[in-house]
């Protein structure tokens, strides 16, 4: 049986895309800011498949030592980890001269680093077994920068050239990564904004691209997705 980590794993993409994988009969690491997300999200994962492990951690993905101890414990706890979901991010409306004095720091190291230090800890790993998917959920702001979230574009943009150097560094091992590039999705980024929800990509439309690209052939990678709401940004 494959094991999946996905890190912010309770909301949004993070959590559709976790019962697209119970639903597939892939046992699960996730983690979350909060225990009582993270033990019902459980419960309701281990209902939709009885047959899959789940490990679960309490963790703050913006803090390098949590996420690497996140890994070690899900390694751990479930064996080889074939699959990662890099899911972790922050959005902030703000110009960059704009910006609070924190704010670059805390999207680096929410939005960039944990993709960065999961890829160094698991990396080799794949590399030996010669197997693995790494999926990094980038951003339309990875392509064309959003003017009012400029910090934001910024690591979004890092963030997708990280995912092109990891899958040169990986192809000749048949490591695959794949770049997952949303357009304005419904999650917990937009709460408090008055947005037209059918008119938005659905964290379950993220899902459903990640599933089907992880099933198909050895021989096949996908580097990029973009999936964009039918009517044009938001």
């Amino acid at each position: 049986m494959k094991n999946a980590l996905i890190t912010a794993s309770t909301k949004g993409m993070g959590r559709a895309t976790a019962i697209a994988f119970a639903k597939e009969g892939i046992n699960l690491a996730i983690c979350s800011r909060t225990s009582a997300d993270l033990s019902a999200f459980k419960s309701e994962l281990s209902a939709i498949n009885p047959a899959i492990k789940i490990y679960t951690a309490v963790a703050d993905c913006s803090i390098k030592e949590q996420v690497l101890e996140f890994a070690a414990s899900a390694e751990k706890e479930l064996g080889f980890i074939g699959i990662i979901v890099n899911n972790a991010g922050i959005y902030e409306y703000s110009s960059i001269l704009d910006d609070k004095e924190e704010t670059f720091k805390k999207q680096v190291n929410t939005n960039l680093m944990p993709a960065y230090e999961l890829y160094r800890y698991f990396g080799k790993k794949m590399m030996r077994a010669q197997e693995g998917h790494i999926f990094n959920i980038c951003s339309v702001a990875s392509l064309t920068p959003i003017a009012e979230a400029g910090t934001y574009s910024v690591t979004k943009y890092a963030l997708l050239g990280l995912t092109k150097v990891m899958r040169l560094e990986m192809q000749q091992y048949g490591v695959k990564v794949t770049a997952i590039i949303p357009g304005s999705t419904l999650t917990d980024s937009w709460k408090g904004m008055t947005v037209d929800k059918e008119k938005m990509v659905l964290p379950e439309d993220i899902a459903s691209a990640i599933i089907n690209t992880y099933k198909m052939s050895a021989g096949a990678n996908v580097d990029e997705i973009i999936i964009k709401p039918t009517y044009g940004q938001i």
